[in-house]
């Protein structure tokens, strides 16, 4: 096959821009029968910054659907496959999206970039909620050829190449516009994603300058690793001739057979050792939508407080938040327990605090709300990490025995130590009635999200912003309409402690409540849909 990959200029402005979708589709247009594979880097409809959502919107509606047309066009008169990446549209919505048409021209796939920048999300808008559910990687197959995609910041996660390479991909197309990496450096992750997947990789980027060290590096790569085209500055083309069926064999090991490196490294994967919860992970608390349901204590009307099953039950029927208490034990374990005392929730007498863990696990937790749990176990925040990290947003509410006090400097960075252990930041965030807890957490744990509790109860939307948090936990009844409105006025989300009265839960959401704590989780998911 010949391949043709094209780098584009990248310039300042929308008016230059346009500049540059007119030379693509040039390009586009002068291309003939001798090519088989077209490709051209990311946002080849607008190679330019656009610094509002509105100024990426008029780029599109001045070079989106020339562009696109002209490489329709030259897929068909080529008889080629053709791959540019521009935006999309839908409902109103922008995609970042590279479209792949077949020899006939017809268009035959579109992959949605996986890995949008912060940018692309905060200032462009674009649409990211697919981001954050899981798929296996795209492959599109066309004629026999299996295609697998990369865009731009898609690079960066390595962790996609191997599940890229599972599917058995002849060509990768990678559409770039990576503008601060250096030629070294783009050649590197280049040659990686290669030899990792284990097909040929075609990336098209865009030129910063003639002399620029930095962008550009448009290459055609095999599977081995081996460079077989590259341009690194300036705008053009570059033209190369490959077998694309033809795999990069090695030793599986020393002195062993040959095959195929993914195939070798398949044989000693831990997945769970880089991301925890897999398939089965949530939008982050900085993504998932209001309005929420938070499981108190777990689902604790049909199994005991803070305990496995309670969680487990929320989780299963889709709760997105889990509430629960943290002590630490007289050895420094972190558990989880609502009360100081253990009188009302196990068959244990005196203070957990002033009780080891192994003391602790001798104790039923379980038979005071059914003989059915009988022997039921006190549960470690470490448990709930393990089970259930990335799965549900985390309300966690760190206890201590003096409200006004802070609290031993240690215990806050163990449950921070573990929160990391699990990968688990963004799915967390920390709730309190202690305002001195609350300046130790964020002086500790600054990204982690905090929540103000309940104490002086009128004044809380007061102290919130008074410490700069951003959430803020009413107790019922002890709130009311200014406050909620002062709270929105300074960007502040509101929890409400509690309801498991499905009228009551609809009123607190028309009153502009974000999350409603229930002890009854599924009465109050039916109630408000959610």
């Amino acid at each position: 096959m010949k391949g043709l990959i094209y780098q584009s200029a990248f310039y300042a402005d929308i008016e230059g821009a346009k500049r540059g979708v007119d030379e693509a589709i040039e390009m586009l247009n002068a291309c003939d029968e001798s090519l088989d594979i077209i490709v051209l880097p990311e946002s080849a409809d607008m190679p330019f910054p656009p610094a509002t959502a509105e100024e990426y919107a008029e780029a599109y509606r001045q070079n989106t659907g020339r562009l696109l047309q002209a490489a329709q066009e030259a897929a068909r008169r080529a008889g080629a496959y053709v791959f540019v990446n521009a935006a999309d549209c839908k409902d109103g919505v922008f995609y970042n999206t590279t479209f792949a048409y077949n020899k006939a021209g017809q268009l035959k796939g579109k992959y949605l970039k996986q890995h949008l920048t912060p940018g692309e999300i905060s200032r462009l808008k674009l649409g990211s909620e697919y981001s954050y559910r899981y798929s296996p990687p795209y492959i599109l197959e066309m004629d026999g050829l299996r295609f697998a995609f990369l865009t731009c910041y898609d690079f960066y996660f390595y962790e996609m190449y191997s599940s890229i390479a599972q599917q058995k991909p002849h060509i990768v197309i990678g559409c770039a516009q990576q503008r601060s990496d250096t030629h070294e450096a783009a050649a590197i992750y280049a040659r990686f994603a290669a030899y990792a997947t284990g097909a040929y990789l075609l990336r098209a980027g865009v030129s910063m300058g003639d002399e620029s060290p930095l962008g550009g590096s448009s290459m055609a790569v095999g599977p081995d690793g081996e460079v077989l085209a590259l341009k690194e500055n300036g705008r053009g083309t570059i033209c190369f001739e490959f077998e694309p069926f033809k795999k990069y064999l090695k030793p599986m090991g020393y002195m062993n057979p040959v095959g195929l490196h993914h195939d070798y490294t398949e044989k000693g994967r831990r997945p769970w050792k880089y991301r925890a919860a897999g398939s089965a992970i949530i939008p982050d608390d900085r993504t998932l939508p209001y309005p929420r349901i938070c499981a108190h204590r777990g689902f604790s009307t049909v199994a005991p407080e803070n305990s496995m099953p309670a969680f487990g039950a929320a989780i299963a029927l889709g709760a997105q938040e889990i509430e629960f208490d943290l002590w630490s034990t007289k050895d420094g374990e972190i558990i989880s327990l609502h009360d100081a005392t253990l009188d009302r929730v196990s068959n244990g007498h005196g203070k957990v605090y002033e009780k080891t863990y192994d003391e602790l696990k001798q104790l039923d937790f379980g038979s005071g709300f059914s003989e059915k749990f009988k022997g039921l176990k006190i549960v470690r925040f470490e448990d709930i990490l393990q089970k259930y990290a990335g799965q549900v947003i985390m309300n966690v509410h760190v206890k201590d025995p003096d409200d006004f006090s802070p609290l031993d400097e240690d215990i806050l960075k163990r449950i921070i130590a573990l929160i990391d252990k699990y990968d688990n930041r963004r799915y967390v965030y920390f709730m309190s009635s202690n305002d001195a807890i609350l300046k130790q957490l964020g002086q500790l744990a600054p990204d982690i999200a905090r929540c103000v509790g309940e104490r002086e109860h009128f004044k809380i939307v007061d102290r919130a912003i008074e410490l700069g948090i951003d959430r803020v936990q009413l107790f019922k009844p002890y709130f009311n309409a200014e406050m909620i409105a002062k709270a929105k006025a300074n960007g502040i989300k509101l929890n409400v402690f509690w309801s498991d009265d499905p009228d009551e839960a609809r009123r607190f959401v028309d009153m502009g409540i974000d999350c409603v704590l229930t002890n009854d989780y599924l009465t109050i998911k039916n109630a408000l849909g959610i």
